[in-house]
């Protein structure tokens, strides 16, 4: 299978742009590269390079000008549309440092100590904004008139007398049956036909309205809900649908914790939840802030960590690695591929997957030095690899986790080229490098092949085990093999605490309040993790220096919180410069 590169296409009608540039990529096939090659050259580029003539470009490589290998890897990924789901680093002498910092911990204050402003819920979605929501459903739905009564019973003796923190938010119960949580997830955030996403009316997420009071707010949200016609794509099909149509029913036998009744009447209870957890973060902010502050706030950062995220992401690229000779990258959208292609295509190599993932729009890809792979990829073996896992075996990846290529430097060495983004707890990361090195051991082609694999590989300081099951890859286990299949990797005897390249933690604007960290707790319970790594043959090459970097200029700030309005995701970019070893490796054992 051959790499592809990226190129845009006439646009065809009734698709989103978004899936037209998904589409595109998997149309452009390297078709000049193939041309000017020619068959036999492909069939030639999978013969394998002797270990003698190995031996002799490695030496070549030592000997050259520029010997080293510079390589990075950076999941790039966002964290996700709600801007202030996790806490974030506001550079000091920036006019919004210390309205953030005020705004979270009044919030934290709001939630942790709410005392007097712990009042009913009817105080904040009112009777008659419950009776009006109520016209709607009955004007708009199909719901049984029958179950709508029984919602109308459950807010007339429950919720609306319940408190808003104490009662409400913080109700153990209510999160696990997942009436606020599971209505957020489906409707926070749109992606329609077109290729833009449309937002709920709500605190959470990037929607741009005036929320400065709650009666501004219900009426947007009620218009989001029940006049809002939302195309999208369902089944291939292009299908028209208001915001209450995408609600789930939320089933007893995956939630245990709802009701027979509450399971019945899943979908307008939902709806009602919905609209009190809203009210009452609107309520929450404009009661801790004055509601123009908070709002314009939220559009910077919303504008630094999603609208510009692709721009920022680029830009520490050029900037500071367009000398990287590698670059892994995971968790890559489309349109950054588009647009890496339009600011480094003349100094990289894009390589995205055959096979891209289109629907989640999260792909692995590599971007190799033009004058260090003059050639490029000249074949992938993602699908060899994903053979490779034991039959019976279920490895957590998905499309467009994994992509590994073959590529020869302009020396003539023979490389496999690898990237992965590992599942959250990184139970995916050892099978899938057992399964690379059982396909370079398998295919003749590879003999000789150099490895160089850059992952986000979700490891953690200490891995957990629940009743002798593995819930979480620890990271010394995956160490110790990488080591047992004869390989190296960049952190040599760095201990773990000192890899760390994750610092996030959640605020309390968000629907699990269980998980948010007050602002003095924020490493002992944040996501503080070395996760990422550099695995190459150590047979060839050896470390000159490691770093890592969450400022977009090789620098590493401990105790900070990432990402920064400067530096665009939740991941630090790993680097490591590697220098040829002067001797071959005949005997080298690949266990």
């Amino acid at each position: 299978m051959q790499p592809m590169a990226v190129k845009s296409s006439a646009p065809e009608y009734g698709l989103p742009a978004s899936v037209q540039r998904r589409k595109s990529l998997l149309k452009k096939v390297f078709a000049l590269g193939l041309a000017l090659l020619g068959s036999a050259a492909v069939l030639r580029s999978r013969e394998p390079m002797s270990a003698g003539k190995k031996a002799a470009a490695l030496q070549q490589r030592a000997e050259s000008s520029a010997p080293h290998l510079k390589i990075a890897t950076w999941n790039v990924a966002a964290i996700n549309n709600n801007p202030f789901e996790y806490w974030i680093t506001i550079a000091e002498g920036s006019k919004y440092k210390q309205s953030y910092d005020g705004l979270m911990v009044a919030v934290e204050k709001f939630l942790e100590n709410p005392e007097a402003n712990d009042v009913p819920v009817d105080q904040v979605f009112t009777g008659a904004m419950f009776e009006q929501l109520m016209g709607r459903v009955m004007k708009e739905t199909d719901w049984p008139a029958a179950d709508l009564q029984k919602v109308r019973k459950y807010w007339r003796t429950d919720y609306s007398q319940r408190k808003i923190v104490t009662e409400f938010l913080k109700d153990a119960t209510l999160g696990s049956k997942r009436l606020a949580s599971m209505p957020d997830r489906v409707t926070n955030t749109v992606g329609v036909v077109g290729g833009e996403s449309v937002f709920r009316p709500t605190v959470i997420n990037m929607y741009e309205g005036d929320l400065g009071s709650t009666e501004k707010w219900f009426d947007q949200w009620s218009t989001f809900f029940f006049d809002t016609t939302l195309p999208i794509m369902d089944g291939g099909k292009v299908m028209k649908r208001k915001g209450y149509e995408l609600l789930q029913p939320i089933k007893r036998s995956k939630y245990p914790a709802v009701t027979e009744e509450e399971e019945a009447i899943s979908l307008p209870l939902q709806l009602v939840c919905q609209a009190i957890f809203d009210a009452i973060m609107v309520h929450m902010m404009n009661s801790v802030a004055e509601a123009k502050d908070w709002q314009e706030l939220k559009m910077e950062i919303v504008s630094a960590l999603n609208k510009k995220k692709v721009e920022h992401t680029l830009a520490i690229l050029q900037k500071t690695y367009v000398d990287a000779d590698v670059i892994a990258l995971q968790e890559v959208s489309s349109s950054l591929i588009d647009d890496a292609v339009k600011r480094l295509g003349d100094t990289h190599h894009v390589v995205a997957p055959a096979e891209i993932d289109a629907v989640r729009d999260q792909n692995s890809v590599l971007l190799l030095k033009k004058t260090t792979f003059p050639k490029g990829a000249h074949r992938e073996i993602t699908q060899g690899v994903q053979d490779s896992f034991p039959p019976n075996v279920s490895v957590p990846v998905a499309k467009g986790d994994i992509l590994a290529v073959q590529a020869k430097d302009r020396h003539g060495l023979p490389y496999v080229l690898a990237s992965f983004h590992g599942d959250t707890n990184g139970l995916a990361t050892i099978p899938v490098f057992d399964a690379l090195v059982a396909y370079l051991q398998s295919d003749p082609a590879l003999a000789h092949s150099t490895l160089v694999f850059g992952l986000d590989a979700n490891t953690y300081v200490k891995g957990k085990v629940v009743d002798g099951k593995k819930k979480t890859q620890d990271n010394m286990e995956f160490r110790a093999d990488i080591l047992n299949k004869g390989f190296s990797h960049c952190w040599g005897n760095t201990p773990p605490v000192d890899a760390i390249t994750t610092f996030n933690s959640r605020t309390f604007l968000q629907p699990q309040l269980n998980k948010a960290c007050k602002s003095t707790e924020k490493r002992a319970n944040g996501d503080i993790n070395p996760k990422d790594f550099i695995i190459f043959d150590g047979g060839d090459f050896a470390v000159d220096r490691t770093w890592k970097d969450n400022t977009g200029e090789e620098k590493y700030l401990e105790d900070t919180a990432f990402p920064t309005l400067t530096f665009p995701s939740d991941h630090g970019i790993l680097g490591t410069v590697l220098s040829p070893v002067p001797q071959t490796r005949h005997n080298k054992l690949r266990k």
